[in-house]
């Protein structure tokens, strides 16, 4: 492997050669880039994807004004592997970070200090880099640290386990612990310091990561968002959510000002972008970590949260991994289109690398969907499959190849059988096909086998 720093090097040597050999953006300046990633909202979770228990109007506007994706991946199942691949462009067969691995007193494993980020791409492309909410890739000061990992600017939990409650007593500023009330809506502060980033930058390229914490996990918001809702689904009152020892009365409601609050700060985003004059040279990218989780109280089923997918956060069923993806470029990407290309994570490192005429290390499994998103399908690239491996409770991986999804569990006593889908015909894994059509199934075992690399931290059977 190239050392990291070399390959910054050469990258930012030949990113005005990339620049120039870019026909959409030759001629222009580098878009910025604002990219949002809600925490556990899962597929039906936006009202464009066919929420209908609350509004997202500020979201839906993505759509609206821009591209639709219907099929889009997270990274995996869960946050912190979710979040390795979207920095990398790896999947999580390949990826330092396959899964939630926790360090004491605060903070998750840590990306390697010789790791490429797309952070550390664009900032060596001229971006202005800062990230803002929940980080999950190494505590503070490790190598892991956003600031050891090409962002300019931090501000936010570094922590997963401090992440998910709402109202806390302290949060990192870059990497300087900021005491707080703790009765202060955190994810506010969170938009604060990430509208003030982009106003700070608004005279030159700039990426704002926005991993917000929102819906995950503990059902908080400030009351004015929930009290509508309490009228609405008054029959939850007496239903009391518990997280981190924290109670939530009628959680149903809270969820739903949750997202109101939310999608509140997309519309904020949208707001300033145009009060800047800046709004045509941005593009916003909304999307999740991952499937809609089932704690504090939060009932999936009850807001259809996963749509028409199967299986919820930790599974590797639809449900769990396809996830909403919106785009927005006033002037470039068209209105109201929708895409069906596949896509994951692993390409906002080569699509981000693309927009800035950045040059992508070449060991990466993201493949650029810039010429989807500028309607220029004869360009587009296509995945052979996209894989997923992950490891908690009986292990299991994925993969899909075109219309093709498979799924093997009990990996870490079996492996079990593989269970098949024809994602074309049943987008909701009812119908197992696996006998059927065992050509496909051994077709889709020699996937998991190239897919698959081992790791020192990661395997099956070690549960």
């Amino acid at each position: 492997m190239i050392p990291r720093r070399t390959f910054l090097q050469q990258a930012a040597a030949a990113s005005a050669l990339a620049l120039a050999s870019t026909a959409a953006f030759a001629a222009n300046r580098k878009p910025n880039i604002v990219y949002i990633v809600a925490d556990d909202a899962g597929y039906g979770d936006i009202g464009c994807y066919g929420q209908d228990k609350f509004a997202t109007p500020n979201i839906d506007r993505l759509a609206e004004e821009g591209l639709k994706f219907t099929d889009h991946y997270a990274g995996s199942t869960v946050c912190a592997p979710s979040r390795c691949v979207l920095m990398t462009g790896r999947h999580t067969g390949r990826c330092y970070i396959r899964g939630n691995r926790e360090h004491q007193p605060i903070g998750q494993e840590p990306i390697p200090a010789d790791t490429v980020t797309v952070a550390d791409l664009l900032q060596e492309a001229g971006y202005a880099t800062g990230a803002f909410g929940k980080w999950g890739l190494g505590y503070p000061d490790s190598t892991g640290d956003p600031l050891n990992q090409g962002f300019d600017a931090f501000f936010g939990h570094y922590c997963q386990r401090n992440a998910h409650r709402y109202y806390q007593h302290f949060m990192f500023h870059h990497n300087e612990r900021i005491p707080l009330d703790g009765d202060t809506y955190t994810h506010h502060l969170i938009m604060s310091h990430a509208l003030e980033f982009i106003r700070e930058n608004q005279d030159r390229p700039f990426f704002c990561f926005l991993p917000v914490k929102i819906p995950h996990a503990a059902m908080e918001a400030p009351e004015r968002y929930i009290a509508p809702f309490r009228e609405r689904f008054a029959e939850f009152e007496d239903v009391v959510g518990t997280y981190a020892g924290e109670e939530s009365r009628n959680p149903i409601a809270a969820f739903a000002g949750m997202m109101t609050v939310l999608d509140e700060s997309v519309g904020q985003v949208l707001d300033l972008l145009e009060a800047l004059g800046i709004d045509e040279d941005t593009i916003v990218m909304f999307s999740s970590d991952n499937g809609p989780h089932r704690e504090g109280g939060h009932d999936p089923d009850f807001f259809n949260s996963n749509g028409p997918l199967r299986g919820y956060k930790r599974d590797l069923h639809e449900g769990g991994i396809r996830v909403p993806m919106l785009a927005r470029w006033p002037g470039r990407i068209e209105g109201d289109t929708v895409t069906n290309h596949i896509s994951g994570f692993q390409d906002i490192l080569p699509t981000f690398c693309e927009l800035a005429g950045a040059s992508p290390p070449e060991d990466i499994d993201g493949l650029s969907f810039v010429p989807t998103l500028l309607d220029e399908p004869e360009r587009q690239a296509e995945h052979e499959y996209l894989y997923w491996e992950f490891y908690e409770r009986d292990g299991k991986r994925a993969a899909r190849k075109g219309r093709w999804k498979a799924v093997q569990e009990d990996m870490h006593e079996g492996p079990g059988p593989v269970q098949l889908y024809d994602l074309d015909a049943d987008i909701g894994e009812e119908n197992d096909l696996a006998n059927e059509h065992p050509e496909v199934v051994e077709e889709m075992l020699a996937v998991f086998d190239d897919a698959h690399t081992p790791s020192e931290l990661w395997e099956f059977g070690a549960a």
